[in-house]
């Protein structure tokens, strides 16, 4: 971390009230309704006179069924009493896809989506630590709430870098993509991870807008990234699935690797996230390699 992110004072972690919910699901609504054009709901486009981007509250509130007078209300943040229908009828006309409407019905009617109380430890069980160690080859860890990594085996280490030598409240993928210089050089699609991990953020908010910890982390940096805050500003939303990521490795090179998430059936705010190359690719020899080197690999190469 460079003297100029280090000058920017720490936000206390426990502290805060949360994030504006009725803030969250205005912004959230404005959004999605900005970003579609009239011919891509059938609608006529007036060209020039048209004085806002996107769909008027009026064409929205006509495609999903509902007054504009109480489209208005509940793009002014007042869920309360919306009904499971109009929210659907709503998510239709912004053609929200299952992640964002998820996240439209957490926002708008919390109580429906009760969850535990957030907890200050996430402890992560001996036996899927045990599984960790026994995944020779594959890089994995566990992530947890805000993006917090609880827990990874040798080859994660090998691969991403030695968490160990982090803080515990460093072990966080939005800190360390935003804050460390060396992860921009991890990731050669830097753009990509920093938007997934924002995304996942921003669902985490929705189901948890009171978590203290989480509205602080996002505080720390909206101060300290002009890059966090311009993606937080989007309001995307996006669940952890499976997918494809290219790394540059600084011992090993170019790598392109598959990952799959698992979320545990016994805490859904974790997730086994493991990797993988196509068998007999360049990918494949390169985690061999780190895999052979094993501590060496996470102490001879650059942090990251």
């Amino acid at each position: 971390m460079d003297g100029k992110l280090d000058s920017v004072p720490e936000p206390a972690e426990d502290h805060g009230a949360g994030l504006d919910r009725r803030a969250e699901l205005s912004e959230f609504l404005r959004t999605r309704r900005a970003r579609l054009k009239p011919e891509d709901v059938g609608l006529p486009d007036y060209g020039r006179h048209r004085r806002v981007p996107g769909l008027r509250r009026e064409e929205l509130a006509q495609l999903a069924g509902v007054s504009v007078a109480y489209y208005t209300r509940l793009e002014q943040g007042n869920g309360r009493n919306v009904s499971a229908e109009v929210l659907d009828a709503i998510a239709r006309a912004l053609r929200l896809n299952q992640a964002e409407h998820a996240h439209l019905t957490h926002l708008a009617k919390p109580t429906q989506h009760k969850r535990k109380p957030v907890a200050r430890s996430q402890p992560v069980r001996v036996a899927l630590r045990q599984l960790l160690d026994t995944m020779d080859g594959i890089p994995a860890y566990v992530v947890g709430r805000r993006s917090d990594v609880l827990a990874w085996n040798r080859m994660a280490a090998a691969l991403f870098g030695d968490w160990g030598e982090l803080p515990e409240r460093e072990r966080n993928w939005a800190r360390m993509v935003f804050l460390k210089p060396e992860y921009r050089e991890l990731f050669p699609q830097w753009e990509q991870k920093a938007s997934d991990v924002v995304s996942f953020l921003r669902m985490d908010a929705g189901c948890h807008p009171d978590d203290p910890r989480l509205s602080a982390l996002v505080g720390e940096l909206s101060v300290k990234s002009e890059d966090f805050r311009r993606l937080w500003a989007r309001h995307d939303v996006k669940e952890k699935t499976y997918g494809v990521k290219r790394l540059r490795h600084p011992l090993v090179g170019e790598l392109t690797l598959s990952f799959e998430t698992f979320r545990l059936v016994d805490d859904v705010e974790q997730s086994l996230i493991t990797y993988h190359a196509e068998p007999g690719s360049a990918s494949a020899d390169a985690l061999r390699l780190l895999a052979s080197w094993g501590v060496d690999a996470k102490t001879s190469a650059p942090s990251v």
